[in-house]
């Protein structure tokens, strides 16, 4: 089941995130995840989290699929892909015409719609959160862009 997140699950997306590998997901303080809340979804599975991801507005025709994590021993159970169909379909009930990502799994997101883009295609105003990266400002991420 997918719904939007709650308060209550603010703990458990912060863990989620903090699972991954340093560099593969930008961390996000509990402070954030509070303050972004409604950009966020989570796959709940016999009653527990699983997974997350977030669709962030960042202009008037410009989202950001972020933080998209599935616990390891749910990768693969189509609970990524239930999330980002669910981020698409918010972006077109908004009237958003682009989504794009930054990834290191281009072919995962190329499967959704997504092509590859130039990063100075995106506004300056998307790079705000990069100076977080371990990996700032040497980005090795792909850019990719859907339009929904």
């Amino acid at each position: 089941m997918i719904r939007k997140a709650k308060i209550g699950d603010v703990k458990i997306i912060h863990k989620l995130l903090d699972s991954c590998d340093e560099g593969v997901v930008i961390p996000r303080s509990l402070s954030e995840i509070y303050e972004h809340l409604r950009d966020f979804f989570v796959y709940i599975k016999d009653g527990e989290v699983i997974a997350a991801c977030a669709l962030h507005i960042s202009w008037e025709d410009l989202a950001e699929i972020r933080s998209l994590v599935v616990t390891s021993g749910h990768q693969g159970s189509g609970a990524g892909r239930a999330l980002l169909d669910a981020c698409l379909e918010e972006a077109r009930e908004l009237g958003l015409p682009k989504v794009f990502v930054l990834t290191y799994i281009p072919d995962y997101f190329m499967k959704f719609g997504f092509n590859t883009i130039d990063k100075s295609e995106l506004p300056h105003k998307v790079w705000s959160d990069c100076v977080k990266c371990v990996k700032f400002p040497d980005c090795d991420e792909t850019a990719m862009i859907n339009m929904p």
